[in-house]
């Protein structure tokens, strides 16, 4: 896909923007496969909550530099698979294209979380701030079943609207909408013929660190 070929998108709220269709059905299937790839090496595993150690009824896995986990210790990014212990595959060029083309920053990104819905799970509402750099966005694409997606303010009471993501969309969070909590209702279950089962494919590229400082050339 050109950049005179990327639709125009929707704010949804300040900084909040959807593209609805950035993945044609060709790229979509291209990018399935990448990421079949990812997983062949970093396999899908199952999230567990601080504390409780209640398991998450998403299951996820990363590419890139770093990987966020989840378990009884709590939230973190690491480079490491948390079971098999090797590094996280590198990212799929794909995604480091849909970063340049959509996300304006200047920074790349160092992390790509990669959820697995099936027609059951659901996410709540979070932020996503356990990274050390709000500046740059949070985006996401999604593959397969559409998704009701709900998008609040920065603050958990605040009123919430909820689109439909469908297969090839892309979603930013920046500026004003950066920490805006947000989560999935349900999945749509049948909605697309991308994936070889019902479910849907997110995944989502992070910034983790600030750009650091060069060393003073006259030291």
């Amino acid at each position: 896909m050109t950049l005179a070929s990327i639709p125009a998108p929707l704010e949804l709220a300040p900084g909040c923007l959807w593209w609805q269709g950035y993945l044609d059905r060709p790229a979509q299937e291209a990018l399935v496969a990448d990421i079949r790839e990812v997983l062949a090496t970093a396999p899908l595993f199952t999230p567990r909550m601080p504390r409780t150690g209640k398991p998450f009824s998403v299951r996820m896995s990363n590419c890139g530099p770093l990987g966020w986990v989840s378990d009884e210790s709590g939230y973190r990014y690491q480079p490491r698979h948390p079971e098999t212990g090797t590094p996280w595959p590198p990212f799929p060029a794909a995604l480091r294209r849909a970063w340049d083309e959509l996300s304006d920053a200047d920074l790349p990104p160092e992390a790509c979380l990669i959820n697995w819905y099936g027609p059951e799970a659901r996410m709540g509402l979070h932020q996503d701030r356990d990274e050390q750099e709000f500046a740059a966005p949070v985006l996401s694409l999604s593959l397969g079943d559409t998704a009701i997606f709900r998008l609040g303010g920065t603050e958990r009471r605040g009123g919430t609207r909820s689109i439909r993501l469908a297969s090839g969309d892309a979603l930013l969070l920046s500026g004003s909408s950066r920490l805006a909590f947000h989560g999935i209702d349900r999945i749509l279950a049948g909605t697309s013929t991308l994936l070889s089962q019902p479910g849907r494919i997110n995944l989502t590229l992070r910034r983790v660190h600030p750009a650091r400082e060069e060393p003073d050339a006259a030291l």
